[in-house]
């Protein structure tokens, strides 16, 4: 084992082993940058769809208008645990 060791020791390293970290770096580096980037543009986006839908909903008001039952033709039901329930 000694002797192997010793073999692979006096072994040059070949280059492109050497470059090896640094290119490794580069790409996490880059791959920070690309997230960071994606972020901000997630932000941007929720931020002009919250401010279009505040704009929207602030613009175009409609006038309130009473809400009527569901059902006016048909009597309360005789089902019903409560009165209280009934919505007329």
């Amino acid at each position: 084992m000694d002797d192997e060791l010793r073999i692979l020791n006096a072994a040059a390293m070949p280059a492109a082993l050497d470059a090896l970290d640094d290119r490794v770096l580069q790409m996490l580096a880059a791959r920070r940058r690309e997230a960071a980037a994606m972020r901000r543009t997630i932000a941007l986006a929720a931020f002009v769809s919250l401010g279009g839908g505040i704009a929207a909903g602030s613009l175009f008001v409609p006038p309130a208008v009473a809400a009527s039952p569901l059902t006016p033709l048909v009597p309360a039901s005789p089902l019903a645990p409560s009165t209280l329930l009934d919505v007329r």
